[in-house]
């Protein structure tokens, strides 16, 4: 069960809170999107989901070689709305915005490959 302790620690961390505010945005999100858009290499990338993904943040789904992560369906309303008030007050800051930027510029998200 997801405590409010929790939950803020893992917000607390940048990069955490980096994924989740793209994924507050995007239905689901593969690790070569997350670490595009991030500019961060793949291992510290799946290192802050697997933290995410074991407090019951996120769910993963795998697909061939590649997994992709989403917030997770049972998140508690009052933790999918602390999120939402966070979006509202990084939407249109740094890293934030260069995030969403980079993200659509991918490859992937304009269908020239695929994630691998």
């Amino acid at each position: 069960m997801l405590t409010a302790e929790t939950y803020t620690r893992a917000l607390a961390d940048l990069t955490r809170l980096r994924i989740l505010m793209l994924l507050l945005q995007e239905e689901e999100l593969c690790v070569c999107e997350l670490t595009h858009a991030l500019d961060m290499v793949q291992p510290k990338i799946s290192r802050h989901l697997a933290v995410l993904r074991e407090k019951g943040i996120l769910q993963d789904r795998r697909n061939g070689l590649w997994i992709f992560y989403r917030l997770h369906p049972d998140l508690p309303d009052w933790a999918v709305k602390t999120l939402q008030a966070l979006a509202e007050g990084c939407v249109d800051k740094a890293p934030y915005v260069q995030d969403r930027q980079r993200l659509s510029q991918t490859d992937v998200r304009n269908g020239l490959k695929s994630c691998g």
